[in-house]
Order: structure tokens, then sequence, then C-alpha cells
């Protein structure tokens, strides 16, 4: 077998080291470092070394990310401030303690061949960084909204804020750098392998590697003082964070918004944003480190509140509720059933649980005052408008959509209700995301002609609210059927490709005993097509009934796991 350094030379599989240039080889899938950390696959590459996901095999293989610290330096002191900077970024990290920010397990140096090779070990963070993001909002002709950048901005604001604090500079902030955790959809900052720690008496830093600068950060995303001089301040940070925003909003790559020649960035022509946003960017922008924002918090102080609209989401049913103006008698009826709607609700917002009930009593407190004015036409506007509330106080994530809160009784199923269905899928633990997602899918596979259309709670659209939820309900029979354990069903949304990457690694390793990737696939084949007949194709949709055959083959691996 033939493996291939960055060059593209060509090594035996049994080379550790370039025969051409001599840079170091990947490591091969199932190797194990240190003894303990089983190589899955590698993760990526930059100009210190590859990082990789890995098993610990000292923690019920739990998934993490070794990072590889190997510069292609000669010189004995290039090679000793290499080692510096790799002991500096642990030491940082050691420090670092933000939800956003991966977890540090452990610093290596290892031995492998003849050379000593360093590793740190952290979190691996599930979900996709914002460049691949944005490549798949391209590829279907969108970029992110002003809205999702305000919010954005919301969420990462405060992590600068913290590693400011304890005086680290990020120095490398990009839409790679950025990850969207799937788990909770929050922004986690990544890549701290050009952190300074800076002197509290100190406003800058400067160093060498030999006779050439150090300077880190990527082209277009770092000021002209990091990429230049080696200078770098907090403000820095803020720079690079405003450059990727402007990346996301537009699609395009920092050379291409900013005239170089001028030192201008296109306000109007290509960047097109709200005065306001425009505003707070431009501060953060400024060329002179002076005359940009100085702190994290300054910038959440004057960010403009997100729009009341809600931005694109592919995840968010497109069954909406409209309620016509009702008479005194009907809006309070409809009020007693907001309330008791949203309290059953509230549990599934995505929202921190502190929040969710204030979020939730703002919302009715809301509704009441307007019914006791008898502002009837107010009322209609704010139950529509109750999935998307902005809270101008403070600053709240938008609320999702949420799939018909009205709707009557499904018409073939007698007792059954919309709530039923919300309770019956809250007690099996499945994520709502993964279930609307689901539901919408099959809903409007059933009738592509409604692709796009809106389903309101008019009498007319009964019968299609009714098979919406009869499709609901017949999904999470099937769901029963499958009978998947309360772990498969919590993950339900959230497999990936990675995880069918470790199982057949465990079974190829021996983890599974005799059982093989084969005759996992096999069975899982075999539970799926009696659940979802002529389907088989349709599993190839890893968002969809993908999940599905994911979630009973997690439960196939983990019941030959206990057996062995």
């Amino acid at each position: 077998m033939q493996v291939y350094c960055s060059k593209q030379h060509t090594n035996l599989d049994s080379n550790r080291f370039c025969t051409s240039c001599g840079e170091p080889l990947p490591l091969a899938v199932g190797q194990i470092v240190n003894q303990r950390y089983q190589i899955i696959r590698q993760l990526g590459q930059g100009g210190f070394g590859r990082t990789y996901l890995a098993e610990d095999q000292q923690k019920a293989n739990q998934v993490c990310v070794l990072k590889e610290f190997a510069p292609q330096v000669q010189a004995q002191q290039d090679l000793q401030k290499a080692k510096e900077l790799f002991e500096r970024e642990a030491n940082v990290l050691k420090k670092l303690q933000h939800s956003q920010i991966p977890r540090f397990h452990a610093s290596l140096q290892v031995q492998i061949g003849s050379k000593d090779f360093f590793f740190l070990v952290q979190d691996y963070i599930e979900g996709d960084n914002y460049c691949q993001l944005l490549e798949q909002r391209q590829a279907k002709g969108q970029t992110f909204t002003e809205e999702e950048i305000i919010l954005l901005l919301q969420q990462i604001l405060p992590v600068l804020s913290y590693i400011h604090s304890q005086d680290v500079v990020h120095r490398d902030i990009s839409p790679d750098n950025l990850i969207w955790r799937r788990s909770d959809h929050l922004p986690v900052l990544i890549d701290f392998g050009g952190v300074k720690q800076l002197p509290a008496s100190q406003g800058f830093w400067f160093t060498k590697l030999a006779v050439n600068h150090t300077l880190l950060g990527k082209k277009g995303y770092a000021p002209e003082e990091q990429i230049r001089q080696g200078k770098v301040f907090l403000s820095s940070d803020l720079y690079s964070l405003a450059v990727t925003i402007l990346v996301l909003l537009t699609g395009k790559e920092p050379q291409k918004l900013y005239d170089s020649y001028q030192g201008m960035w296109y306000w109007g022509k290509e960047i097109r944003v709200s005065p306001k946003l425009e505003s707070v960017l431009k501060k953060m922008l400024a060329y002179k480190p002076s005359d940009r924002y100085q702190t994290a918090e300054q910038v959440l102080k004057d960010l403009p509140l997100p729009a009341v609209t809600q931005p694109s989401n592919p995840y968010i049913t497109k069954l909406k509720t409209q309620i016509v103006s009702p008479g005194q008698k009907r809006a309070n009826a409809i009020v007693s059933r907001i309330h008791q709607r949203t309290q059953a609700v509230s549990r599934a917002l995505p929202l921190p649980a502190w929040l969710r009930p204030f979020a939730v009593s703002m919302a009715g407190t809301a509704i009441v005052g307007l019914t006791v004015a008898g502002t009837f036409a107010a009322v209609n506007a704010v139950v529509r408008g109750i999935t998307s509330i902005t809270i101008p106080s403070i600053s709240l994530p938008t609320m999702p959509s949420l799939p018909n809160p009205l709707a009557q009784p499904v018409s073939d199923k007698g007792s059954k209700s919309n709530g039923d269905v919300l309770a019956r899928r809250q007690e099996l633990e499945i994520s709502e995301v993964f279930f609307v997602r689901m539901v919408d899918t099959l809903f409007y596979s059933q009738k592509p002609e409604m692709q796009g259309r809106t389903i309101t709670s008019k009498s007319e659209d009964k019968a299609l609210r009714d098979e919406w939820l009869r499709i609901g309900d017949d999904l999470l029979d099937k769901l029963e059927q499958a009978e998947l354990s309360a772990a498969a069903r919590r993950k339900l949304g959230s497999y990936s490709q990675k995880d069918y990457e470790r199982w057949r690694l465990q079974a190829r390793t021996g983890k599974l005993g005799n059982y093989t990737a084969s005759q996992l696939n096999k069975d899982t084949n075999q539970k799926f097509a009696e659940l979802f007949p002529g389907k088989q194709r349709e599993k190839q949709n890893q968002q969809t009934y993908g999940q599905i055959w994911y979630a009973i083959a997690a439960d196939k691996v983990s019941k030959i796991q206990s057996n062995n």
C-alpha cells in the first residue's frame, strides 16, 4: 500500500517519514499512540502538523482529538522554539475552562521511529466548521443572513471576552476555526496553536524563528499589525472576527472584499448590511488598533437586535399556525389554550433551562395583556408571532417555530391531538429537530404538490393538519417497533458517517469478537427493511431515514459489545 506526504511524494505505508522530503507521514488508521489512543482517521493538516480522530482505550473508547505537533524545521534553535510554542498552547489550554472551547485532556511526548513527536489531546467537537457550512449554503445559492450573523456574534463574543480576560489572544479566528456544535447549536472556538499570552505590562508580542519572524494568522483575516509586524492586541481578534463575518455574509474571500490600494472595504457594493451592523463592523475593522473596539463587551453593547423575522432554517417545520381574529370569548379560550400549550412545549425549546420559563412567561404575559385591552387584531399578530419572540431587554436565541400548537384532534385517531404527539415524542426522548424534519420529509414526499405551501389553522387546511399529525404518530409507532434503546433514540439527528467508521474500525480490530462490518450491514438492513419496506435507497439520506439506520446499527454494536 502507498501513502503520500503533503507534497504528494509516494511512500510505502511502512515508512514513518517521506523518503523524498523527510516530512512525517500520516499515522495509520488503527495505530495506537502512547499505548492508549487508537487512530480512527485524519481530521486535517496545518503548518505545525496533523489532527486525528482517536479512541481513548482507557476511557471506554471515548472519541477525542489528537493534535500532532511536528513543524517542518531543522535548525536546533528552530526546533526549540517550536517546542516552546507547543508547550505554550498546552499551558494555555489547561488554563482555559469554557464550554465553547474544547476541553484539554493531556499533552504527550511520544517517540515514533527515531524521532520525538508531541501531541495534544482534546475533546472532539461533533459538527461542521463555518467554512463547511458556508459551502453548503453556497451550493444552494445562499449565504448567512444578517439575523444569523447577529446571533453568531452574540454567541461567540462572550468566548472572546473570556479568553481576553485571561490575557490570551487567539490570533487565528476564521470560519474554519469556528465549529457549529451539533449537540446544542453553539459556535465553538478551536485551534489555539497560535495563541499568545500577553504579559500584563505589554500590549503586544514579538518573536522570531531563527532570523524569520513567526507571523501567525491567515492572510486577509489577520490585521496589518499582526501580519506585517508580528504585533498583536486584544482588538486583533475582533478584527479577524469581523472579517469572518463579512465572508459568511457575502460568500467571498477577504481579498475580494477589500481594496488593498486604497485601504477600503467595499461597503454598499460587495458588502450589504443594515446601517447599524455596518457601523459596528467598520469599527471592528479599523486600520489602527486604537480606533477599534477595545473589548468584546463593547461590541456586544452596540450590536443591533436581530429582526423579528426568522432566519432561513431547513430544519424548522413548514407547518405554521395562523389565527383569524376571534371574538372576546374565543380570544379568552385561545389564550387559555396557548398557556397550556406553552407550558407543555417550553421543555422542548432549545434554550438554556433557566431561560425557558422566562421566555414563555414573557410571551404569555404579552398575549394576556393584549387580550384584556380588547385589541383582537393585536392578539392575532402576537399569536402568529409566538414562534419568533424578541425580548428587547436581553439577547435571547431566536425561538423556533412550534409545529401546530393549536391543531385540532387528528381525525382518524379520535383522541390524538398535537399535544399528544408532542408529549409522546418527549416521552420517547426523540429530538424535536429530527422528528419535525423527518415528518416534513414524509409529508411532502406524499404530497409533492404542497412543497413551499404553508399549512394554516384555517378550516380548509384541517385535513392537511390531520395528515401531518397522523404521519408523525405513525413515525413514532415505527420507532417504538424498532425497539431502540433510549440512548439510540436520544441521538437521532446526531449520527454521522463518523459513527459508522468507528464501528467498522471496532469490527476490524476484533473489538466486536467475530462480528464483522458486513454482518452489521446485513442485520441493520434487514431490520430497516422490516420497518420501512421498499425504502432501502432512502437510508442514504443521512438527515432522515439514515438516522434511523444508524440508530439500529448503534444498538446492534452495543449488544455485541455487552455480550463479549
